[in-house]
């Protein structure tokens, strides 16, 4: 349903979340979105540096599946597991190989950093359902994808091809899998502080709660870190820092 990997052989501190349900073309129940709380827990005390998020062939996430649920409570689990990777001290990189539609647009936009096959599509077709999505999810894809783009996906449920959004910026990098991890590799060996700093800091500039001063305290966690000496060193040296997140 979801598997939860580390895979040190990419990069230090990789963890690839996948949702694995190819029957359903990885469309989330509400036991798979409780996994999916579990996996950010995992990812977590595996100090992870890098979250891949993907699904298994043939599709990242073709939307919600709700047989059997109390809509409701699978609405609020939901917002849970989006936010959860939004609150994810770590970059999350989504790696889309075919449809993310509904709630896969969803984890798309939540994610910081996007990589896609050029064919995959993304979009949010709950007018089609007479359904209307959070207003916060809404702000996100408008943020993430642009308004004119968001404005596209709501009021007149289009899809958007990977390679359409490239153009945009809204997806910056076309590749599958392979391309993904080499991609969250790279990411993996830069400064750990600095990417909780830098996230938390781009985070304040759309959330309405006030995280300064958790902004300023990972800046002078940062600064006063053996990677930022490790860093200055290793420039000087004319070497690849190791960083440690310490």
């Amino acid at each position: 349903m979801v598997r939860v990997e580390r895979r040190d052989d990419v990069g230090p501190g990789v963890v690839v979340i996948t949702l694995d349900r190819p029957e359903r073309r990885n469309a989330v129940d509400h036991d798979a979105v409780l996994a999916l709380l579990d996996a950010q827990r995992d990812a977590r005390e595996a100090e992870a540096r890098v979250i891949v998020l993907t699904g298994s062939p043939p599709a990242f996430c073709a939307g919600a599946d709700l047989a059997g649920v109390r809509e409701e409570v699978f609405a609020a689990d939901l917002e849970r597991a989006l936010n959860g990777f939004v609150a994810s001290p770590c970059p999350v990189l989504a790696a889309i190989d075919g449809p993310a539609l509904g709630a896969g647009a969803q984890f798309v936009a939540v994610s910081d950093l996007r990589i896609a096959t050029p064919s995959s599509v993304i979009g949010v077709p709950a007018a089609r359902l007479g359904l209307v999505i959070d207003r916060w999810i809404a702000a996100r894809i408008a943020q993430e994808f642009g308004d004119p783009v968001a404005r596209g996906m709501l009021l007149a449920a289009e899809r958007y091809t990977a390679d359409r959004l490239y153009a945009t910026g809204a997806v910056h990098r076309l590749g599958g899998l392979d391309a993904a991890l080499e991609w969250a590799g790279e990411i993996a060996r830069l400064a750990p502080l600095s990417n909780v700093g830098h996230k938390l800091a781009l985070e304040s500039l759309v959330d309405t709660h006030d995280h300064a001063p958790e902004v300023t305290a990972a800046q002078r966690t940062a600064w006063a870190s053996a990677d930022a000496v490790e860093g200055r060193t290793a420039f000087l040296d004319k070497r690849e820092p190791n960083f440690r997140g310490r």
